[in-house]
Formats: C-alpha cells, sequence, structure tokens
C-alpha cells in the first residue's frame, strides 16, 4: 500500500482545524480541500517528490500563471475572483503550518490578483415591482405555489436573506407578530434580519394554506415527481430550485438580464443606502464579516445622490 505523504496528513488537518477550530461551513471546507488538492496535483507534475519545503515564491508564480491560463469544461478563462479563492486557500493553509512550527514558505509572501471593480446587478422601480408581482399573475402556478413562490420574493428583497439561508429557514423561526428573526449565517454567524409589512403579509398567507409537517419554510409542492418525496414528508427547496423560479419570474417580469438569489440581496443593500441608510448598518444587516465587502455598494450610493443633487438642487435658479 502507498504510504500517504506528509502534505495530506496536514491537509487533512488542516481542514479538521477549519472544521473545530474556526467553524468553518461544509462547503467552505470542500472548496479549501479542492482548491489544494489541485494545487498539490500541480505541483507534482512540475515535481514528482513534490513537498512543502518546495513552495517559493517563483513556484506561486508558476502556479499563479498556470491559473491564469486555465480554462473550464466550457473553454472559459477562470474569473479572477476564483483565482483568488485557489490563492487564500493556499495562504490560509501556509498560515495554519507557521503556527503548528512546520517549516515552509511565509503565507504573507503570496499576493492575490488583482481585480476589475465588480459590476452589482441589482433591481429597482419598476422592473422590481414587476418582478415582485409577478408570481400573483401567473396562470400557470397552483394557487398554493403562487403564495410560496411571492413569499419568498418578497422575504428575499425584505430581509437581504443568502439563498441557502433562505433554504434551511423552519416555521419555528420566524414569528410573524414580530418585525424581526434570527438567522444562522456564514461562519455559523447569528445575525437579526427584519420582515416588512409586505413579506409578513405573505409568509402568512402562504402558511395559512400550507398543509404538511415539515418544519422548513419554504417546501416543494409539485406532486409530479415521487422521487420529490420520501416517507410523504415534503422536501425543502433547494437553493438550485430558488435560482430556477426566480429566474422564470424575471423573465415573466420582461427583464433580459441575469437575475439570481444574489441581485434581490444585492437590491436590499441598495435600497438602503440610497434611501441614506448608513455603510456599517447595512454591514450589519448582510452579515458582512468585513466592511470591505460592503463598499461595493458605496458607488452605486454615490450615483443615485448624484442624480437626486441634478433633479432637485438649485432648480429655482435660472441658467445663464
Amino acid at each position: 500500500m502507498k504510504k500517504p505523504l506528509i502534505e495530506e496528513f496536514k491537509i487533512r488537518d488542516f481542514l479538521t482545524y477549519l472544521e473545530i477550530e474556526k467553524g468553518r461551513s461544509a462547503a467552505t471546507i470542500r472548496n479549501y480541500e479542492f482548491y489544494l488538492g489541485r494545487f498539490f496535483k500541480w505541483g507534482r507534475n512540475q515535481k514528482p517528490n513534490f513537498r512543502l519545503t518546495d513552495i517559493n515564491v517563483g513556484l506561486i508564480r508558476q502556479y499563479r500563471l498556470w491559473l491564469n491560463r486555465l480554462t473550464s469544461k466550457s473553454h472559459k478563462e477562470i474569473k479572477k475572483n476564483t483565482q483568488n479563492y485557489h490563492l487564500i486557500a493556499l495562504r490560509t493553509f501556509l498560515k495554519f503550518l507557521a503556527k503548528n512550527d512546520v517549516e515552509s514558505m511565509a503565507p504573507e509572501k503570496i499576493e492575490l490578483a488583482k481585480q476589475g471593480e465588480r459590476h452589482i446587478e441589482f433591481l429597482e422601480g419598476e422592473d422590481l415591482e414587476r418582478f415582485l408581482n409577478a408570481p400573483t399573475e401567473s396562470k400557470d402556478n397552483k394557487e398554493i405555489i403562487k403564495l410560496r413562490d411571492k413569499a419568498i420574493l418578497e422575504l428575499l428583497f425584505s430581509s437581504g436573506l443568502r439563498v441557502s439561508e433562505l433554504c434551511h429557514l423552519e416555521k419555528d423561526s420566524v414569528n410573524l407578530k414580530k418585525d424581526e428573526f434570527s438567522v444562522r449565517g456564514k461562519g455559523d454567524k447569528v445575525r437579526i434580519v427584519f420582515l416588512s409589512n409586505q413579506a409578513k403579509y405573505w409568509l402568512k398567507q402562504y402558511l395559512d394554506k400550507r398543509l404538511g409537517t415539515s418544519p422548513y419554510m419554504f417546501v416543494s409542492h409539485d406532486k409530479a415527481s415521487g422521487a420529490r418525496e420520501k416517507n410523504h414528508e415534503e422536501i425543502p427547496l433547494t437553493p438550485r430550485s430558488v435560482q430556477r423560479l426566480i429566474k422564470k419570474y424575471a423573465k415573466m417580469a420582461g427583464i433580459a438580464r441575469k437575475i439570481t438569489p444574489h441581485t434581490l440581496r444585492h437590491s436590499f443593500a441598495t435600497d438602503l443606502l440610497t434611501a441614506g441608510a448608513d455603510i456599517r448598518s447595512v454591514q450589519t444587516l448582510l452579515g458582512h464579516s468585513s466592511i470591505t465587502t460592503t463598499q461595493i455598494y458605496t458607488h452605486i450610493a454615490d450615483e443615485h445622490l448624484k442624480e437626486v443633487y441634478k433633479s432637485f438642487h438649485g432648480r429655482k435658479r435660472k441658467s445663464k
């Protein structure tokens, strides 16, 4: 039997550290395992007896060049932010090694690729209203599905929930007599989210009509496929299911650009900032651990303020 390399033992220790000590989600741990696995596979292609001590600045430069030229199955180049995820995983792994007195390259020597300004898609005005009203105007869906989907859209826009948070939401965790509830988000962090009157109304309409004993807030009501049910219990919606229904309603609303569940999270943040909310409050409401993440929205708010200024400032003065 082939003896495992010391790197394999260290990666296992690192993944355990992420789970136990850092409280990272299962999805994050899987991603780190994939990124590190890809790096060491690449390293062994460069040198059959590749070891931790072989990692140096020159090698990392070669790896970054390889990542930059790597293409997906659809022959598309890997995005800069995805390349950076690979480098962040490796840098975090090296920090773990340094913490445990394992000889390797200093993690701070790994620099991330520069990224262009991130483009944020969001909905507002008539587009937003048409989109939010699309489920109740659909002639194809059963009444219970109309109510469920309307409640989902209103809740996403009202709260800024991530799609994974929405799908894990349980009925008992939301008290419709209150305007707020707690949700467990990334990094196992708990935050308070708030409900608009519209979200509360449509959630109540949906739950009053819903049958079944599933503890989850949003479940599948498609009885056509027996594979979607197990022991006659309702199956909770998956993130992919929510993505599909949002895509459908965007098309119904006549919105040509790509709309995803995260678009509603962006719309939530943008709506708050353009209405005058401060960036720190929006950071807390979104559950961002770093203010840097939230600052992607500030230029949108600035553009809105510019339009307000042009529309309303000095209107009574005569132009020369």
